[in-house]
């Protein structure tokens, strides 16, 4: 019996011998966060997505400027005004709250503006409302917008005939009779205009359309964000911009305090007769064209809106070159960057100012006003 005790404290004590020497052999215990750190990969610094700006409520993207406005008219055709822009014809009337404007020569190498509005049915007064030029129709086209006009020259009789085209003409009785006026302190061709009841009142006369397609993109691209600024890269000081017209001889300054560009012509500030205020634009894209006369018999004028060519980009105090391209009659025309990356807007107004090829040499930038006062 003793003996069979004493083995089977042998056996016990053999037993412990053997834990305690496993014990001695086994690697010192590890943490978890020591462990982590010896074998994971260097720490990689996430990237955030993009944020996607919040929507006010009521809001929406305008397709002109890029900027919030009431969305009940976000998606409203807006409305392209051609104005006469010689000094007899101004101050113009409402041109302060154009979102785009359009400038180009036509006979004699005066310029015209065609105003675009996105927000017209409260408009006080437009003036003076002048007659159209086809080229003009093209641009118009490019926003999906009505085109009002006071008479047109002969060459764009086919193109405001077609279906496409939206037009609201002064020489058309009935529209006449509800949407034009004459102002009796200037004398006529330069006293035509409109308001903006006048301007519902004829578009429900001639039974337009008045809210885009749904496939209805826009026309420009804009940055997004409310609160960037963009300001461009590699390109030339532009505190003071020429567009190259021969006789209005326009010029913008860029005012640093607003980020705005101011606009002047025939030495002195162009103003809106409404209410005494400075026009301003928060880009300026110079868009150079081909050109020849429509025939010889007359001097009408005739811009190859198709062909392509090179221009400007300008917001901020810089300017870089862009070519663009328009691939159909009612598309967008597309300016683009030395890159060949699509061209992005500022948020805000812009002007366009179509120069033709042979005056190009005559577009200049200044990188200051004392530098443009000593040129």
């Amino acid at each position: 019996m003793k003996k069979a005790i004493a083995m089977i404290l042998l056996g016990v004590m053999s037993l412990s011998l053997l834990t305690g020497c496993g014990k001695k052999e086994e690697t010192p215990a590890v943490s978890d966060t020591a462990q982590e750190t010896s074998i994971s990969a260097p720490e990689e610094v996430p990237v955030s997505e993009p944020e996607i700006p919040a929507v006010p409520e009521g809001m929406a993207r305008s397709y002109l400027t890029g900027e919030w406005i009431d969305e009940t008219i976000a998606n409203q055709r807006p409305l392209a005004v051609m104005l006469g822009n010689t000094k007899i014809a101004t101050p113009q009337y409402g041109i302060t709250d154009a979102d785009v404007i359009y400038e180009a020569a036509v006979e004699g190498q005066e310029t015209r503006l065609m105003a675009i509005f996105q927000d017209y049915a409260n408009l006080e007064k437009v003036m003076s409302i002048r007659s159209c030029r086809h080229y003009y129709v093209h641009w118009a086209l490019e926003f999906d917008a009505i085109y009002a006009h006071y008479g047109q020259a002969k060459y764009a009789v086919e193109i405001l005939s077609q279906d496409y085209v939206n037009n609201l003409s002064g020489l058309d009785g009935g529209v006449e009779k509800v949407m034009y006026k004459r102002d009796s302190n200037r004398k006529a061709p330069h006293n035509a205009y409109t308001t903006g009841e006048g301007i519902v009142a004829g578009i429900a006369y001639k039974g337009y359309e008045t809210q885009h397609a749904a496939d209805y993109s826009g026309h420009y691209k804009f940055v997004e964000d409310d609160n960037q600024q963009l300001f461009l890269q590699g390109g030339s000081p532009a505190a003071v911009v020429e567009p190259g017209y021969l006789v209005n001889k326009p010029w913008f300054v860029f005012d640093s305090e607003t980020g705005l560009y101011k606009r002047f012509q025939n030495g002195a500030a162009q103003i809106d007769g409404n209410n005494g205020k400075q026009v301003e634009v928060k880009n300026i894209i110079i868009q150079i064209c081909e050109w020849n006369r429509m025939s010889s018999e007359d001097e009408y004028l005739n811009m190859e809106t198709m062909k392509g060519g090179s221009g400007y980009y300008i917001t901020n105090g810089t300017a870089i070159p862009v070519t663009w391209k328009k691939d159909s009659l009612q598309s967008p025309t597309r300016y683009y960057k030395e890159d060949g990356s699509e061209i992005q807007l500022n948020q805000g107004k812009t002007w366009v100012c179509v120069t033709e090829d042979t005056y190009a040499d005559k577009i200049a930038f200044y990188s200051s006003e004392e530098e443009y006062a000593n040129r």
